[in-house]
């Protein structure tokens, strides 16, 4: 598979001496869409600030599209599109002047159809008149996306696109994402929404303290470290873990109604429960199963972090 981003030991010290990133090693492929986790202050923003150029890393090399960051900045920045958390546009400018002015700064020749089914594809068409400041806050995220997009960019940094914005936006944003990588873009995004990298990307990466914990395909993410639980709903109150069941992992309730089996889903031993609960004469009226989501285990990636 082609790289599109080659990463290899980057570091950010500031002049303070907080360290910001810490060996950063990653290979990012063409046309994925990955998912950069991690805390508030874990390293996420510095990391895209230095391959966009806002921010010199401390060392090691970054490429993007085989364009070194720092060697060949103009090739590689032009290869890149920014959205950031900040929103910053000029107020006093119309949607379609800022969006096409955008374009222009990368040295592009003007293309009205291209801005034309940007706007439209962010809903954005019937305001293409209108000045920034007349805009609503989502209607303002919106034009941000859409000059990201004006120079035709290969990769696409989002960064927390979705935070504090409508629904209606966020369904957008995702269908927009899905759109652009199947036109070959390749999207980098952080987001507090972990539902949304859960069901948008393929592959997940975890950062924490300035350090990548994880990489990993999310499929594979979620088959080893995912859990299962099986919720027994008894019939009626056990006061006591009976010795019979020590060797399962299981909890009670506090109101004594419920008994809660947590297990691996490649060795579930389920079967084997359920018969020594027969034999210990407990009888449930029901059963629910929960299945570990991406929140919970990135949740205790970070928690695990030292």
């Amino acid at each position: 598979m082609q790289h599109i981003l080659s990463i290899s030991h980057l570091s950010k010290t500031y002049a303070s001496g907080r360290i910001a990133l810490q060996e950063i090693s990653l290979n990012i492929q063409r046309s994925e869409i990955f998912a950069l986790l991690g805390p508030n202050g874990a390293g996420k923003t510095t990391l895209i600030s230095v391959l966009c150029g806002i921010v010199t890393p401390t060392s090691g090399t970054a490429e993007v599209d085989g364009h070194d960051i720092i060697k060949d900045y103009r090739t590689a920045r032009s290869k890149i599109g920014l959205v950031p958390q900040e929103l910053t546009t000029d107020a006093f400018e119309t949607v379609w002047a800022t969006v096409t002015f955008s374009r222009g700064l990368f040295g592009k020749s003007p293309n009205a159809a291209l801005i034309e089914k940007i706007l439209k594809e962010l809903s954005l068409w019937d305001r293409k008149d209108s000045k920034i400041m007349t805009l609503s806050g989502g209607m303002k995220r919106r034009v941000m996306i859409a000059k990201a997009l004006s120079h035709e960019p290969q990769i696409l940094f989002l960064d927390e696109p979705t935070a504090g914005v409508d629904v209606e936006l966020r369904r957008d944003m995702w269908r927009l994402v899905s759109s652009l990588r199947d036109q070959g873009v390749t999207i980098i995004l952080t987001t507090h929404y972990l539902e949304e990298a859960e069901e948008m990307a393929d592959r997940i990466g975890v950062i924490n303290k300035g350090e990548l914990i994880l990489v990993q395909d999310k499929r594979e993410l979620m088959h080893r470290l995912g859990k299962k639980q099986l919720i027994l709903l008894l019939d009626t109150r056990l006061t006591h873990m009976p010795d019979s069941l020590a060797k399962h992992a299981l909890t009670i309730s506090a109101d004594g109604m419920e008994l809660v089996y947590t297990y691996d889903k490649e060795r579930a031993g389920v079967r084997e429960l359920l018969d020594d609960l027969a034999a210990a004469n407990i009888s449930f009226t029901d059963m629910q199963t929960k299945q570990s989501t991406l929140e919970d285990i990135f949740v205790s990636l970070v928690k695990d972090t030292p």
